[in-house]
């Protein structure tokens, strides 16, 4: 396909494309499974740039993470930000569906259980650790029955390394 061929396509307004080529109707008709990240993704960012339809600006978003959720999950808003056609607004959208993503994959459910084991420690702990780039220490709040009273997030470091005062656990708890 020739440069301009290209530019034209990238430019062309989802308004202009087949109705069954448009993500949100798309969905409508086949469903979530139908749509691929980019097209999940445009559904979320709303709109592109007059140079970009937003399918193109997701992609162009997705390749920059190679192509990955997780690595895409990583990005702080205002690395996000650095995309045009993403301000504010859509890139807090995106964080914020990272974020609930990492949540609902990791939820425990309304079931109480007792922290009797690291395991489920760490399954508490997984959503509040997932995609940092750097250290952090955490301190859990167990009753007499080693039940979950609150957790507390006590130091953010470096990416190898957090220092965690003793006087900060005592205080905290």
């Amino acid at each position: 396909m020739s440069q301009n061929k290209l530019e034209s396509v990238a430019a062309l307004r989802i308004q202009d494309w087949a109705e069954e080529d448009r993500p949100r109707e798309k969905l409508l008709k086949k469903g979530m499974a139908s749509l691929m990240d980019a097209e999940l993704l445009a559904v979320l960012v709303g709109s592109g740039t007059r140079d970009m339809s937003v399918v193109v600006l997701a992609q162009h978003i997705l390749k920059a993470n190679g192509n990955s959720l997780q690595e895409l999950a990583k990005r702080s808003v205002q690395e996000l930000q650095r995309f045009k056609g993403i301000g504010a607004a859509k890139s807090i959208a995106i964080a914020c569906a990272m974020e609930l993503t990492r949540r609902r994959t990791y939820e425990i459910g309304n079931k109480r259980e007792a922290i009797d084991c690291s395991s489920k420690a760490y399954t508490l702990l997984r959503p509040d650790l997932t995609d940092k780039l750097i250290e952090e220490s955490w301190i859990l709040l167990l009753n007499r029955a080693n039940y979950l009273i609150k957790k507390i997030k006590l130091s953010s470091g470096g990416t190898s390394a957090t220092v965690m005062d003793p006087r900060l656990v005592f205080s905290r708890s």
